[in-house]
C-alpha cells in the first residue's frame, strides 16, 4: 500500500512539474561553432520552441574536442528540462573513434530527431565518371588509383565513404582536410577526385557546373536534384547514410517534460514553412517519437563501430 501510496506521489510530481514547465528559459547546447549547419537548426528550432513553450529558449554555442565538449556539458547538467543538447549524426560515428566519459545511450534521454538529409556524392567534371557504376568499375579496375577527400579522419563523411567501399568492394585513396569548405574547393579544383558532400554546399556547386553528382546516400532522391539517383538503386542494395540533427537531454529527464518538448518540436516540423526553410540547408523535417529516435542512436553506433574496426579507422 505504500509502495502504490509513493508511486502516486511521483506520479503526480511529475504531472505537476510538466504543468509548470517551463518557468524560466531553457538552453539549448550547440557543441559546434555559430555559423554551421548545427547552429542554423538550433536557432530554428529555439524561435519555434518558444514560442509554443511561452519562454525563451537560448541557443548557446560550445565548441570544441570534435563536438564533444558542449554535449558532455549539455548531458551532465540536471535533468530538469532547462538544458538540452543539440546533436548531429556525428554523435554516432564519435563512439568508434574516442573515449566517451559517460554512456552515448544509456545516459542521455532521447527527445526527437529534427532534421534529414543525404549526403551527396560528386566527382570533378574532368573525371571520366558519371554514375556510381561507373565510379565502382573505375575504382575496382585500378585499386587505389582514384582519391576520395573527406572532412577529417573519423568524420561521418570519412565513414560513409568507407562504408561504401566495403559494400561496393572497391578500395579508394582517402584524404582527410580539416573540414568540408577545403575538401569541396580541392575537389572543384581537381586535386582530389570523389567527395561525399553535404547537399547544402555542393548542390550550388552542381548547379553552376564546377562538380557533377552521382548519387545521393538516402533511400530517397532529393527535390534539388531529381535527375540524381540514390546509391540503393544505383546497384549498392541496402546502402544509405542519413545525416540529421536531433535534441537530447541529460539522463533521467522526466517523461512529462520529454513529451511536452517532443510534441512543440513536431508541431513546429509539420508547419509548411519549416520544411521550405529547412530545404535551404539540404535537409528536411524528421520527427517522430523519442523511442524511434533513441532506436536511431543505437543502429548507428553499431553500423559506425563495425565499418570503423573493418576499416581500421583510427582517431589522428
Amino acid at each position: 500500500m505504500r509502495w502504490l501510496f509513493g508511486s502516486l506521489l511521483v506520479a503526480l510530481s511529475l504531472a505537476c512539474q510538466a504543468q509548470q514547465y517551463p518557468s524560466k528559459p531553457v538552453r539549448i547546447v550547440v557543441p559546434f561553432a555559430p555559423g554551421g549547419g548545427s547552429d542554423f537548426i538550433a536557432r530554428f528550432m529555439a524561435q519555434r520552441l518558444s514560442a509554443g513553450l511561452g519562454q525563451q529558449v537560448i541557443v548557446e554555442n560550445k565548441p570544441g574536442a570534435g563536438g564533444m565538449l558542449g554535449i558532455t556539458q549539455g548531458v551532465q547538467a540536471a535533468p530538469d528540462g532547462y538544458t538540452l543538447v543539440l546533436i548531429a549524426s556525428s554523435y554516432t560515428v564519435n563512439p568508434s573513434i574516442y573515449k566517451f566519459s559517460f554512456d552515448p545511450v544509456a545516459d542521455i534521454t532521447p527527445i526527437i530527431q529534427l532534421s534529414q538529409g543525404p549526403l551527396l556524392i560528386v566527382v570533378n567534371p574532368k573525371v571520366p565518371v558519371k554514375t556510381t557504376q561507373e565510379l565502382i568499375a573505375a575504382a575496382k579496375a585500378k585499386p587505389g588509383a582514384i582519391n576520395f577527400a573527406s572532412s577529417g579522419q573519423g568524420s561521418v563523411i570519412h565513414m560513409a565513404t568507407e562504408l561504401f567501399q566495403t559494400m561496393a568492394g572497391v578500395k579508394m585513396n582517402h584524404i582527410p582536410y580539416k573540414g568540408t569548405g577545403p575538401a569541396l574547393t580541392d575537389t572543384i579544383g581537381g586535386q582530389v577526385d570523389v567527395f561525399f558532400s553535404s547537399t547544402a554546399t555542393a548542390v550550388p556547386q552542381v548547379q553552376s557546373g564546377k562538380l557533377r553528382a552521382i548519387a545521393v546516400t538516402t533511400l530517397k532522391r532529393i527535390p534539388a536534384l531529381p535527375g540524381v539517383p540514390t546509391v540503393n538503386e544505383s546497384g549498392v542494395k541496402g546502402y544509405e547514410v542519413v545525416l540529421w540533427h536531433g535534441l537530447i537531454g541529460p539522463k533521467g529527464l522526466p517523461r512529462p517534460i520529454v513529451q511536452r518538448l517532443n510534441a512543440e518540436a513536431a508541431k513546429a516540423l509539420k508547419v509548411p514553412e519549416t520544411a521550405q526553410q529547412l530545404q535551404n540547408d539540404g535537409v528536411a523535417p524528421a520527427g517522430g517519437t523519442p523511442e524511434q529516435f533513441l532506436a536511431q542512436i543505437k543502429k548507428e553506433i553499431g553500423i559506425w563501430r563495425k565499418v570503423a574496426a573493418d576499416a581500421g579507422v583510427k582517431a589522428e
